[in-house]
C-alpha cells in the first residue's frame, strides 16, 4: 500500500498538511493538486480549524516545482487544464477566510513557490532558496506566479525572477517582500508554532474581514477598497467577538475569541 500524498495533524485549532513525497521533493503533480483543494476546502469548512500551516516532508524542500516528469508530456490543451486547476488551488488557499502559514525549509521553485505565494504568511529557514526558473524549461509559471509576484514585490523583483530564473536565498528573498520571516533551522518549527497559536486565539471573524479587505481590496482602486474597509469594519461590531474584545480589554482580561 503506498503511501499518503498528505499528512494531516491538528493541534489546539491548528492544523498541519503535509506534501509527503520527500523522494521527489514534494512536486507537485495532479493527484497532490487535488488532495491539497481537498484539504483546504475540509479545513476552510471546520470551525474548529483556525489556522493552516502548510509544509513539505523531508528537509530538502518545501516544494521544489511542479512534477516534470509528468509535465513535460502536456499538450497545449492538457497543459492549461493543468494551470487552470493550480490556479483553482491558489486562489482557494488565497481566499480560505483562515490564516495559511507556509513552512518554508530547502527549496520553493516554481509551483513551489507559487503555492507559498498564495499563503498568507511565508515563514522561511535561513537555508531555503526561492525562485521562478521555468525559464529555463523554455516555460513560464503557470500558477498565478507571475501575477502575484508583481502584486507582491512589484513588478522589477517580478521580472528578475521570472526572466533570470536563477534562485535566490532567504535573505535576499526577505529583503525582496517574498518572505514575512527568516529564522535558523533549528528554530523554524518553534517559530511557526509561535505565529500559528498566536492567530488560532485571535478572532476570526476579524481575521477574515482583515484577509478579504486587504487582498481582495488591495486590487481594487482606493474607493472601493475603502467601502470593503469600512463594510467589513461594521459588521465586525455585530459579532459576539467584537463585544468579548472590547468588554476584556476594559476588564484587563485576556479576550476568549470563539468566531461568533
Amino acid at each position: 500500500m503506498s503511501d499518503p500524498i498528505l499528512l494531516t495533524q491538528d493541534h489546539a485549532g491548528i492544523r498541519r498538511v503535509t506534501i509527503n513525497r520527500a523522494n521527489k521533493l514534494n512536486a507537485l503533480n495532479r493527484h497532490v493538486l487535488e488532495a491539497l483543494a481537498v484539504a483546504v476546502e475540509q479545513a476552510r469548512g471546520d470551525d474548529a480549524i483556525r489556522v493552516l500551516v502548510l509544509e513539505g516532508s523531508g528537509e530538502k524542500a518545501f516544494v521544489a516545482g511542479a512534477d516534470i516528469a509528468e509535465m513535460g508530456a502536456y499538450d497545449i490543451v492538457q497543459a492549461q487544464n493543468f494551470a487552470r486547476d493550480g490556479q483553482s488551488l491558489m486562489r482557494a488557499i488565497e481566499s480560505m477566510g483562515k490564516p495559511v502559514i507556509a513552512r518554508i525549509q530547502g527549496h520553493a521553485l516554481g509551483g513551489g513557490l507559487e503555492l507559498a505565494l498564495a499563503c498568507h504568511l511565508r515563514i522561511a529557514s535561513t537555508q531555503a532558496r526561492l525562485g521562478q526558473p521555468e525559464i529555463n524549461l523554455g516555460l513560464i509559471p503557470g500558477f498565478g506566479g507571475t501575477q502575484r509576484l508583481v502584486r507582491l514585490c512589484g513588478r522589477a523583483v517580478a521580472l528578475e525572477l521570472c526572466l533570470l530564473g536563477q534562485p535566490v536565498e532567504a535573505a535576499r528573498a526577505h529583503q525582496l517582500g517574498l518572505l514575512t520571516r527568516v529564522v535558523e533551522p533549528a528554530r523554524l518549527d518553534e517559530e511557526i508554532d509561535q505565529v500559528a497559536q498566536q492567530l488560532a486565539r485571535s478572532a476570526p471573524i476579524a481575521m477574515a474581514h482583515i484577509l478579504s479587505t486587504i487582498i481582495e481590496g488591495g486590487e481594487c482602486a482606493i474607493d472601493q477598497g475603502l467601502l470593503l474597509e469600512q463594510q467589513a469594519f461594521a459588521l465586525c461590531f455585530g459579532s459576539a467577538d467584537a463585544r468579548e474584545g472590547t468588554q476584556a480589554f476594559l476588564a484587563k482580561r485576556t479576550a476568549r475569541f470563539e468566531g461568533r
